[in-house]
């Protein structure tokens, strides 16, 4: 039997390249608003940590705007991957990366200016022990970005997301709800300075090739889709070919 952190690795590592690939994860809404946040709030010579970063898609985005990127994910697939897209797209002078998961980062205490991390937080074992982590590397006047799908509103619609999450990638944990993120951050010692939502259409074929889900896996999530009240249905915008849509939660705080 498998840990977490096996079946996490066992998941990620061989679709590194689908990931730097993907579209949801590729650009979006979230990912403008959080360079805009990022430009507005820190000079360019500030120093910036992705936890979790998986294909380095926000690393590449920061690394646009700031000096230095250190991007750090437990999958050593992923980081090579994002070795090699920075050196494509000119920025691997700005960005460095490192294995280690979230609740046990190498780095020293204060160091970084800002403190991010984007559709990573749901796989994560021990959040609280993780926001510990990135409130410890924040410097004084530092940020926090934190970007990831949230749970469903009603508990009804909730246990359903949860149940197609876990069926597409064993790896998953729990998508928490906007005010289980609210209280998080407040109870890691940071101050929330604003929280957005963007709904995000998740095509059914690619959501589930991207993480090569089993055929039995398909089958139930569709099961589960068909069985599932109107309530569920009108929330997640559930489609006939199995494409829904979720809400991405952004969560911009200050140590």
């Amino acid at each position: 039997m498998r840990t977490h952190a096996e079946s996490v690795h066992q998941q990620f590592d061989p679709q590194a390249r689908a990931y730097l690939d993907s579209a949801v994860h590729a650009r979006g809404p979230d990912l403008e608003r959080a360079v805009a946040l990022v430009r507005a709030a820190l000079p360019p010579e500030s120093r910036a940590l992705d936890v979790g970063c998986g294909a380095g898609h926000l690393s590449f985005a920061l690394a646009a705007v700031l000096q230095s990127v250190v991007a750090t994910d437990p999958s050593p697939s992923m980081l090579g991957v994002v070795r090699e897209a920075a050196a494509q797209r000119g920025v691997a002078e700005r960005i460095a990366t490192g294995q280690a998961s979230a609740d046990a980062l190498p780095c020293p205490d204060a160091h970084f200016d800002l403190v991010a991390t984007r559709y990573s937080a749901h796989h994560w074992l021990d959040l609280e022990a993780s926001l510990r982590e990135m409130r410890r590397l924040l410097s004084p006047g530092g940020h926090l970005l934190i970007i990831d799908v949230i749970g469903g509103a009603t508990p009804l619609v909730d246990t359903h997301l949860q149940a197609m999450e876990l069926l597409r990638d064993p790896g998953h944990v729990r998508n928490r709800t906007a005010d289980e993120w609210r209280a998080l951050i407040a109870a890691s010692g940071f101050d929330l300075r604003t929280d957005e939502v963007f709904p995000v259409r998740l095509d059914y074929a690619t959501w589930v090739e991207r993480m090569r889900t089993p055929v039995e896996s398909r089958n139930a999530i569709r099961h589960l889709q068909a069985g599932a009240p109107r309530q569920v249905h009108e929330a997640l915008a559930i489609q006939s070919d199995g494409s829904f849509t979720v809400q991405t939660g952004l969560f911009w705080a200050s140590g």
